[in-house]
């Protein structure tokens, strides 16, 4: 059965600089057990959320089968990690989870490419290795709350 493996919300960006000085650190309170997303604006909390910049891309998923065993979403700074769903192939589809409190359809806009962080935070080789399964960068259609745990989930072709 499908999963919601980890979630992230972090206020902050940990990237900046060069890979070579390391990340900022984590904020002890960016994997959290639920997250409140917003229609068009993205996960309440987090540090995209509702930016222009990023309101195509404010929601950001991965899959547990394209990391190594042990790496979650602090290493990869994605904001869902999801178990037994193929998110890499999902571009321009809709992909509704629902965790519980009700689904949550999310715009599949593009894939989420890796960056040279991943040899720093994920392991050495990792920039090359995830590419092509570095996850998707999502629009949010609806407002609601995804929890950790068991989900429900659903591909469907893009709103007209």
């Amino acid at each position: 059965m499908p999963e919601i493996a980890e979630l992230l919300a972090s206020p902050i960006h940990r990237f900046e600089g060069r890979p070579s000085e390391g990340p900022a650190p984590a904020p002890a309170s960016e994997l959290v057990s639920a997250v409140r997303i917003r229609a068009g604006l993205g996960i309440v909390g987090d540090r995209y959320f509702g930016e222009p910049a990023h309101r195509d891309a404010s929601v950001t998923v991965i899959a547990r089968e394209s990391l190594p065993p042990g790496v979650g979403l602090v290493a990869v700074r994605r904001n869902i990690l999801v178990s037994g769903i193929p998110v890499d192939d999902l571009v321009g589809e809709v992909l509704t989870l629902d965790s519980g409190d009700g689904p949550i359809r999310l715009q599949v806009n593009r894939r989420a490419h890796p960056c040279a962080w991943m040899d720093v935070t994920v392991g050495p080789g990792a920039w090359k290795a995830l590419r092509g399964k570095g996850g998707i960068r999502c629009t949010p259609l609806d407002d609601g709350v995804l929890r950790v745990g068991p989900v429900t989930a659903g591909v469907f072709g893009s709103p007209a």
